[in-house]
């Protein structure tokens, strides 16, 4: 009886050890982004769904038999924040990777010193077109991306402005920041490409909250329709700022006006408007459907509508890259890593797409022009843009990558 008792004793304690050396070693991932402020609909909506991803993996077994363990930091929007984020990340809490960013001005000034370490990135929301291009001169860049490209999403704005509606006429309010004058940048070269010079150029401020001057200008100048780079509590008061004017154009900008600060602030006034998303909130393949359940369940958003929908979608997915990506190098060492998501040989069902031989050595942009769609405000959500129909049609279809989206 005493050796039966001693027995038992040794086993329950070999079961501490192991759980203990289990629990102590995670595989510690970064996560970053602007959980408070004016872009925290983005923010909060790709944690979330950074989270929903990593607890199905770590209930599935998690990566290597060791289960995933996020470490959140809130950057506020704010570039110098970032810094020190990626700072502590990489010193304290010792992460194999990073996902996440959300603002342009942020990514380009923090995943800089990830790039040093050799430690993956791996943007999910930020959309500056020179952002996996910032280390491009290096042998090795370890910066990736699962969002749609400014240089993707400007064009397919012009595409909706000047050829399918015909304007002729457009002007373009983008705000200060990195995000909003690389956006710029992109929609004056996509309309130069269709010989279409713009009426009117303007300039905001995060936190500004009177568009009247900059509208009237573009008014003055004949503008039939207005082009945005910006986000949600801005681009509200644009279609605001409009309606005080009694001045009614069409409003077709970059993706972040189908956040919720954006469709909430402007009401009635945001109806109508149009932009490129990588995934909109419905139900149309067994994945997705699976994926929007389970987030209304866990995170309970308001009239069960995802904040940003794209942000949540790009972060889930954003997980499973990287997850496949450890798996498949047996090692969270970071230039093992990098070189097993520059040639993924399984592919990834996600949210948004499939992701089929998704990055390169020399291409780390995994959306290409044929993956997003155009969507529309409509109800106080985003749906498929009126006469899109064959998006409609093939939103049951998971797209997979094309050509190069470089």
């Amino acid at each position: 009886m005493v050796l039966r008792l001693k027995s038992v004793v040794a086993a329950l304690a070999l079961c501490v050890v192991a759980t203990g050396a289990y629990a102590a070693d995670p595989i510690k991932i970064g996560v970053d982004g602007p959980f408070t402020g004016g872009s925290s609909s983005m923010g909060v909506s790709m944690r979330d769904g950074v989270r929903l991803a990593t607890a199905e993996i770590n209930k599935a077994g998690g990566v290597l038999g060791r289960p995933i363990e996020l470490v959140e930091r809130d950057d506020e929007a704010k570039n110098e924040r970032g810094v020190q984020i990626a700072q502590e990340l990489i010193n304290k809490e010792n992460v194999v990777a990073v996902v996440g960013y959300i603002n342009t001005g942020v990514a380009l000034a923090s995943q800089r010193f990830f790039q040093e370490a050799k430690i993956p990135v791996c943007n999910n929301v930020a959309t500056g077109s020179i952002v996996t291009k910032q280390f491009a001169d290096q042998p090795d860049n370890y910066v990736f991306r699962n969002a749609a490209a400014d240089r993707i999403q400007a064009p397919m704005i012009v595409e909706e402005a000047v050829t399918k509606r015909g304007f002729k006429k457009v002007a373009i309010l983008a705000d200060s920041t990195n995000y909003g004058q690389l956006g710029r940048e992109d929609l004056e070269k996509a309309l130069a490409a269709k010989g279409v010079k713009p009426v009117a150029v303007e300039k905001f401020n995060i936190k500004d909250v009177d568009m009247t001057a900059q509208l009237l200008k573009a008014k003055d100048a004949g503008a039939e329709a207005v082009l945005t780079y910006g986000i949600g509590p801005e681009l509200a008061q644009i279609a605001n700022g409009m309606a005080k004017l009694g001045w009614k154009v069409p409003l077709i900008g970059s993706w972040t006006l189908s956040m919720a600060n954006y469709i909430d602030n402007a009401g009635p006034n945001g109806e109508g408007a149009r932009m490129p998303q990588t995934f909109i909130q419905e139900p149309n393949t067994a994945k997705r459907k699976a994926f929007i359940d389970a987030y209304l369940k866990e995170f309970k958003p308001k009239n069960n509508r995802i904040d940003s929908p794209v942000s949540a979608a790009q972060g889930y997915d954003s997980v499973y890259l990287l997850a496949a990506a450890i798996t498949q190098a047996g090692s969270t060492d970071g230039p093992k890593v990098r070189a097993a998501l520059e040639n993924l040989n399984t592919k990834v069902e996600g949210v948004v797409m499939v992701y089929d031989k998704p990055f390169s050595h020399d291409d780390h942009e995994a959306i290409s022009p044929n993956v997003p769609v155009v969507g529309e405000v409509k109800g106080g959500r985003v749906v498929y843009a009126y006469a899109y129909d064959n998006d409609k049609k093939g939103g049951g279809q998971l797209r997979s990558k094309q050509a190069s989206a470089n």
